[in-house]
């Protein structure tokens, strides 16, 4: 193994031992542990902050085994420890806050193996679906817990239907991608919001209808309002200390980059560049939920460590700030709450846009970011919180819009030049 993924691996398991401590030392081991077992099979679609079901000690051993769980399938399949891998392990420990547990996320990746072994490839191929595809976790459990079913026949539609979604998510994934040519960052949550809304029909056609409902922790525990600022700063920190002025060099060098799909930032630049961008990106966001007076429960951690591993596979300051102004901006002339959970993840999430800001410019940023907000608040419904990565699902079908809409004006454009 090269020395600098080495260094990688000795960071991740810093971060997950750290955030796994944490939750031993919230509330204490033994509430930690109770916690983390309860949280494996509950209804988990959207928004269930697990800090209130399952305390913050459970919450956090929680995400720390998930991205233990993840970082190992990682290395296990020979995988090398990339930008998207690391944005697929810091998404995964951050929605393992908020819906993800190895019980409901097994049938998904058992469902993307088999869909590797029908396709003749090696999971390997798939591993970055598999990770993402567990977006779709909140599925088994719906099927076994929330439409009436018990016994055998409620696991094995749990089991059944997770893994047929992860079975099928491959083929639609690189499908739906053309629908915004890579201009959406969270294009799997894209994905499984389409193989969530067709499961949520079948569902209610078959009179399991489901009701969207809020679970949201206002008073979080300090051990959850200091991990994401601690966390960013290590890696800041270890991002200098691995390259120096290198890294801030690179870093610059970051910045002018469009973030489009895909756009491996430890391979374009440099790790110790990308791990300070990420370590950068991990501070704005916890600097604007403090300004606004939000909470640093497990939706609000989430989306702050998904914005911190997407610093590595196409976010930055210069194309994230645009999308982020946007959201802002509607959040306001709409009257909502800059606290409310929509708007406050609406305005980290939608940074999954900001590849249109570093393509388009940041007027186009701006406007994708102002769409996003009043589409997102609208696609939960659509698959009744199945799909965990709603804003990828809203996020895929603006970019959709607004990147057809910018080819159009700029193919016209060139073919007046000619």
């Amino acid at each position: 193994m090269p020395p600098v993924e080495k260094s990688l691996y000795r960071l991740m398991i810093l971060l997950i031992a750290g955030t796994a401590l944490a939750g031993l030392a919230s509330r204490g081991p033994a509430e930690a542990v109770r916690g983390f077992l309860e949280l494996q099979w509950v209804p988990s679609r959207l928004i269930h902050d697990y800090s209130v079901t399952g305390g913050p000690g459970g919450a956090l051993l929680n995400a720390a085994f998930m991205a233990a769980l993840a970082l190992l399938l990682v290395r296990l399949n020979g995988v090398r420890l990339s930008g998207p891998t690391l944005a697929g392990v810091f998404t995964v420990m951050g929605f393992s806050l908020f819906g993800k547990t190895a019980l409901n996320v097994l049938p998904i990746l058992a469902g993307v193996f088999l869909a590797a072994r029908a396709a003749g490839k090696p999971f390997k191929s798939y591993i970055m679906i598999a990770l993402f595809g567990s977006a779709l976790g909140p599925l088994a459990p719906a099927l076994a817990l929330e439409i009436g079913l018990s016994g055998f026949a409620a696991a094995a539609a749990g089991v059944a239907g997770g893994a047929a979604a992860g079975f099928i998510l491959p083929g639609l994934a690189m499908a739906l991608l053309r629908l915004h040519e890579g201009y959406n960052l969270y294009n799997v949550g894209l994905t499984c919001g389409f193989v969530g809304l067709f499961a949520a029909a079948l569902m209610a056609a078959s009179g399991g209808g489901l009701s969207i409902s809020v679970i949201w922790n206002t008073e979080p525990d300090p051990a959850m309002t200091w991990l994401v600022p601690g966390i960013s700063l290590v890696l800041a920190a270890w991002g200098l200390v691995l390259e120096r002025r290198g890294a801030l060099s690179g870093f610059q060098k970051i910045l002018k980059l469009t973030g489009r799909l895909p756009s491996d930032f430890l391979d374009m630049v440099s790790p110790g560049a990308a791990l300070l961008n990420m370590g950068i990106l991990g501070l704005i966001g916890s600097a604007y939920v403090a300004l606004v007076g939000g909470d640093f429960n497990g939706p609000v951690l989430g989306v702050l460590l998904t914005l911190i591993g997407f610093g590595a596979f196409g976010k930055h300051p210069r194309n994230s700030l645009p999308v982020m102004a946007g959201v802002l901006a509607s959040t306001l002339l709409f009257g909502k709450p800059l606290t409310a959970p929509g708007p406050i993840l609406a305005l980290l999430f939608g940074t999954t846009l900001a590849p249109l800001a570093g393509e388009f410019g940041p007027l186009v940023g701006f406007v994708a970011g102002f769409l996003h907000l009043v589409l997102v608040e609208r696609t939960g419904s659509f698959h009744m919180g199945l799909d965990l990565y709603n804003n990828g699902f809203a996020g895929g079908l603006t970019a959709g819009l607004v990147s057809a809409g910018m080819e159009w004006i700029r193919s016209n454009k060139r073919e007046r030049m000619k």
